[in-house]
């Protein structure tokens, strides 16, 4: 799978963790098409899904065996980083520690890094 194409994943998993678990109606940004996104964030979804495979292929089928959080955690700590890439000075609510994200976005990036992993290892 090429990078673009696993970003698009990432933001594929993530509207749809949104969609599910998110109390409410979420904002228009969370659900926004991936034409429709900053170039900042596509970057920062390939970065993170190239994260993602690279973990899951130097781990050779350990990642299984890592929890949920763990897995999200994942997720949320490589997101974290290119968030401080790409904006100097962020909002503290975008560098939001693991125990303090709301469940929903955890569940979300749990589910990320579960799509991303089967996709590593369906292969190409």
């Amino acid at each position: 799978m090429d990078r673009e194409t696993a970003g698009r994943l990432f933001r594929q998993a993530w509207v749809e963790g949104v969609r599910r678990h998110y109390p409410g109606t979420p904002r228009d940004g969370y659900v926004a098409a991936w034409d429709e996104m900053p170039e900042w964030e596509r970057a920062s979804a390939v970065a993170v899904a190239d994260q993602v495979a690279h973990f899951v292929r130097v781990s050779d089928g350990s990642t299984e065996g890592l929890t949920r959080d763990q897995r999200g955690q994942f997720i949320a700590i490589c997101w974290i980083a290119q968030i401080r890439r790409h904006i100097p000075d962020p909002k503290p609510s975008y560098v939001t520690p693991w125990e303090e994200l709301p469940s929903w976005q955890r569940e979300t990036d749990a589910e990320i890094f579960d799509t991303l992993e089967q996709a590593v290892r369906a292969g190409p």
